[in-house]
């Protein structure tokens, strides 16, 4: 294959390529647009040099725009965020005003609405579906309080959030067509997923696993094992570099994190399971406003999420989780369903098990909310021939849109009143 036709093929991969696939770009894009260009240009929340993290729901914009985050768990964002912030700057003319607020929303909107395309071109292309549920999934997807949130917020999760869904697009059509993912593809994905959150790393290794005949033919098993040795030397020795090689670093500022996100017990566990990790990415529960200082005696309000008082929002998690492993179970034998689930699998294990960041798990969203729709996706496909349980489902999924969107519309308002009580 030539370079040209390689280079056309990988922005017809992220572009859109259909009248269908410009419609979802153009209308998410132009939406969260304005919500991005209200808060940049109305409230200065987005970026202000005295306040580096907590704002707004635990993220780090300040911090993250100006450092990429901390080594230890975004080793390569540093770089990444360098574009960013001088590309920003450019833009500006230097100064970090409302234009430069404005910047960064927008490369925020650019990411997570080409997310959304990469979920219905997933949905649209692998698994079949027609354009009428397409539609009404990747509509329920941009209405999560994660997509939402990240279309104008600077940070990491903003990013992976596109690059595991083009990732899991990619590979999928590796794997529809009994392809191997090259080992530079293999390599580049690592390097930028992993490089902007190191647990993501393994999730790029997933789909080489179920590559046909992997474990019945020697040397397909030994390509695949070398693939993935060259992209983990790669990306240590970038890794390593980003560190000047004081790999002793890691594990002391590891274990600090480890300490300092995973003991909250102010709240049950379970509590945290659903409101944070499972619903916080979904349903937005109420607001608490804290007193908070940037260590250097400037003193500001953050804004934090409540677990959830209402026995409703638990209804709609559980009924939302009942329809993903009602799809799971469905489409065991469907090795794009296990990809997925595994990748899921691997979040719950790292906030809901080993319990990192629980408190503040509905930021990670961007890790694996697009795991939502693509299974939801699967469960209409094992339905495809019975038309009253598509009716069933698509009735089902269209009432917790309205409640969501509902929802989610009161929330952002609160949101608003406290911007304009302490951003303006």
């Amino acid at each position: 294959m030539s370079f040209k036709l390689k280079l056309y093929n990988f922005f017809k991969l992220i572009f859109p390529a259909t009248y269908s696939e410009l419609g979802v770009f153009t209308f998410f894009i132009l939406l969260y647009g304005i919500l991005g260009w209200h808060i940049a240009l109305d409230y200065r929340i987005i970026y202000d040099s005295r306040i580096p993290w907590d704002a707004y729901f635990s993220f780090d914009n300040r911090s993250i725009v100006l450092t990429g985050g901390s080594f230890e768990r975004h080793p390569l964002a540093y770089y990444f965020f360098n574009w960013i912030r001088e590309l920003a700057l450019y833009i500006s003319d230097g100064k970090t005003n409302a234009v430069f607020r404005l910047a960064l929303a927008w490369f925020s909107n650019l990411a997570v609405s080409l997310s959304i395309l990469q979920v219905f071109k997933y949905l649209k292309n692998i698994i079949r579906l027609p354009n009428s549920i397409s539609l009404l999934l990747v509509l329920f997807f941009g209405f999560f309080s994660t997509t939402i949130l990240l279309s104008f917020t600077p940070e990491n999760f903003t990013y992976t959030l596109f690059l595991l869904t083009l990732y899991n697009h990619y590979s999928a059509i590796k794997l529809k067509k009994e392809e191997k993912t090259p080992a530079l593809a293999l390599t580049l994905a690592g390097i930028t997923i992993g490089g902007l959150t190191i647990t993501n790393i393994v999730k790029v290794f997933i789909p080489v696993a179920f590559e046909k005949n992997l474990f019945k033919n020697w040397k397909k098993f030994g390509s695949a094992i070398l693939r993935v040795i060259f992209a983990c030397i790669c990306f240590i020795l970038l890794y390593l570099n980003r560190i000047n090689f004081k790999y002793q670093h890691i594990f002391d500022q590891t274990n600090k994190q480890y300490e300092k996100f995973s003991n909250v017990k102010s709240i049950p566990t379970w509590d945290m399971i659903a409101s944070f990790f499972f619903g916080g990415n979904i349903l937005l529960p109420g607001f608490i406003i804290r007193d908070k200082h940037n260590m250097k005696g400037f003193e500001y309000k953050g804004l934090i999420m409540d677990v959830y008082t209402s026995w409703i929002p638990y209804i709609f998690i559980s009924i939302l989780l009942l329809f993903i492993f009602w799809s799971y179970f469905k489409n065991l034998n469907k090795k794009l369903v296990q990809i997925l689930m595994i990748s899921f699998f691997i979040d719950i294990i790292i906030h809901c098990i080993m319990k990192f960041g629980l408190h503040t798990s509905y930021i990670y969203g961007g890790h694996f909310v697009f795991v939502y729709p693509l299974l939801l996706g699967w469960l209409f496909y094992t339905y495809r021939m019975a038309p009253k349980m598509l009716s069933f489902l698509t009735v089902i999924i269209g009432i917790l849109l309205l409640y969501m969107s509902i929802n989610n519309y009161y929330r952002m308002t609160e949101f608003f009143h406290f911007m304009n009580q302490y951003y303006q």
